[in-house]
């Protein structure tokens, strides 16, 4: 299978006006990115949707396979939220490879409050390796680079 990023991702393009436009980062403990959840991703009254917050957990896994060199889509995540996000609330989002066995990466991930650095939500994901193609003008910091 190959994919194409063409920057319309939902979690991660730059072109995508609607979506969260998260930006990873490889570092010490994984790729890293910062957010902060707009209003406009309410469920209950001052939180953030689960589905957003599942949104951020495939992305840091994606993107930790992306910057490890085995590019994947995900097959299995796993999620266990700890507990609500508020809107508002600014967070750091961090994935990282686990193993890789033949075509399969295994990869963990979690959402946490970026000043107190409590735990709001944990993951695990398996994704299958692909080829990928990125267009070349998005091949700069805000898209996929190895």
């Amino acid at each position: 299978m190959e994919v194409r990023f063409d920057g319309h991702c939902f979690g991660c393009g730059p072109l995508n006006t609607e979506g969260l436009r998260l930006e990873f980062v490889p570092g010490p403990e994984g790729s890293v990115a910062e957010f902060v959840v707009p209003d406009r991703y309410q469920s209950w009254s001052g939180m953030a949707h689960g589905g957003v917050v599942a949104l951020m957990l495939d992305e840091a896994v994606g993107w930790a396979a992306w910057h490890a060199g085995h590019p994947g889509v995900t097959g299995r995540l796993q999620v266990s939220y700890r507990r609500p996000l508020k809107l508002g609330e600014p967070v750091r989002v961090v994935g990282k490879v686990e193993n890789v066995r033949r075509s399969l990466i295994y990869t963990s991930a979690f959402v946490e409050n970026r000043d107190d650095g409590s735990r709001i939500a944990d993951a695990t994901a398996t994704l299958s390796a692909v080829k990928t193609q990125v267009d070349a003008e998005l091949g700069g910091a805000h898209g996929p680079a190895r």
